[in-house]
């Protein structure tokens, strides 16, 4: 005879492991870690700080005429 088994048990582990499965795809496709998304929005800073700093002053052409 063989060993008795849990459906209900058995139906929550496969619900758990498509969902999981589910997970890991969806991290691949999307997902960036919280430290990439810090470091890509300090590093746009930046860029816009570098930028904004070798700007001229006195505006545009048309205001100084």
């Amino acid at each position: 005879m063989g060993d008795v088994v849990n459906l209900r048990r058995v139906r929550k582990e496969r619900a758990r492991m498509t969902r999981e499965r589910d997970a890991e795809a969806n991290r691949l496709k999307f997902g960036r870690t919280k430290a990439e998304r810090q470091n890509a929005g300090q590093e746009h800073l930046k860029q816009i700080q570098s930028i904004d700093g070798h700007r001229l002053e006195g505006g545009d052409d048309s205001s100084s005429e």
